[in-house]
């Protein structure tokens, strides 16, 4: 598969040259990749398939999990932990690095979460932010169909070393919250809401809380369920936002201008920097994984910002 893009300004971030390479195939919904270091692999949910795969370049893909509770979007804590979002369970789990599995959270005011769906950390303390829609409570495809507990779909943290979850923004503020990333100075907090085809950002303050909201980019997608939206989203080292929304991953810098598009074959679901210099960036493309060699890096992400 090639890559193609539209404009020019791409250029200093991505070679032009540069060629999607696919690296598996055959999922139902390929989702939730994160890179881990230390052990040089690639992590990532097929979430109707139940299963969580790995990838890394000596041993090629190897099913490492099934089933996950129909997992989702996950990321690394600071200890190396890999923080899980499921959908049947309607749980954050972590799962430590000699297979322990725990609750980091699973309701709100002693009523259960919808569906945690991504999760990020955040390397300066350690808290934890992850956005809960309501789709794994859709359909047995996807998750459990059952009924909602929550009246709203909301972002919530984590506190530095557990406690009860912060809702952090208005319960009406997001139709489906989805992907969530910060700047590099970890002072921005950029969220996603597949079902309002937009993208939100918001400045961190010292004690984890969100302020000023804004519109960040808007009309990005259609809102139809298993169509091009926002969805997975990572902000790059230099600030710019990349996002997976209509032909494949946006890309978009600190201003909110649309620098290009990164094309793929299949509906993009998600993405992460990867690799030995942190320069391959990994897509999830519905059925299918491809990896393609980026110029720039990601903003810092725990555990290795930590050193």
């Amino acid at each position: 598969m090639s890559k193609r893009t539209t404009g020019g300004a791409l250029a200093t971030l991505i070679d032009p040259a540069a060629t999607l390479r696919q690296i598996g195939e055959g999922y139902l919904f390929a989702e939730g990749p994160v890179w881990n270091a230390r052990e040089g692999c690639l992590y990532f949910s097929d979430i109707p398939g139940d299963a969580r795969w790995r990838w890394s370049e000596g041993r090629g893909m190897e099913l490492v999990a099934r089933p996950t509770f129909k997992a989702n979007g996950m990321a690394l804590d600071l200890d190396w932990s890999l923080l899980v979002c499921e959908h049947v369970s309607s749980c954050l789990v972590r799962i430590r690095p000699g297979g322990e599995r725990e609750l980091v959270a699973f309701h709100y005011l002693g009523k259960y979460l919808n569906s945690p769906n991504d999760v990020i950390v955040r390397a300066s303390d350690g808290s934890i932010y992850f956005t809960d829609p309501d789709y794994g409570r859709w359909n047995d495809w996807v998750g459990q169909e059952r009924n909602r507990e929550l009246g709203f779909r909301g972002v919530f943290r984590v506190p530095p070393g557990g406690g009860d979850l912060q809702l952090l923004v208005n319960e009406d503020e997001f139709d489906q919250p989805n992907g969530l990333c910060f700047s590099p100075d970890e002072s921005l907090l950029y969220i996603n809401d597949s079902g309002g085809c937009n993208i939100k950002v918001f400045d961190v303050q010292s004690d984890g809380s969100l302020s000023n909201r804004r519109m960040f980019q808007d009309k990005v997608g259609t809102g139809v369920e298993r169509e091009a939206n926002v969805d997975g989203m990572e902000c790059d080292e230099l600030g710019n936002v990349w996002v997976t929304g209509p032909g494949g991953i946006w890309v978009i810098n600190p201003d909110g201008e649309r620098l290009g598009v990164i094309e793929t074959d299949e509906v993009a679901g998600s993405l992460a920097w990867g690799g030995d210099d942190m320069r391959s960036l990994f897509l999830m493309t519905t059925t299918t994984a491809h990896v393609i060699e980026t110029i720039v890096g990601p903003a810092p992400l725990p555990p290795f910002s930590e050193g």
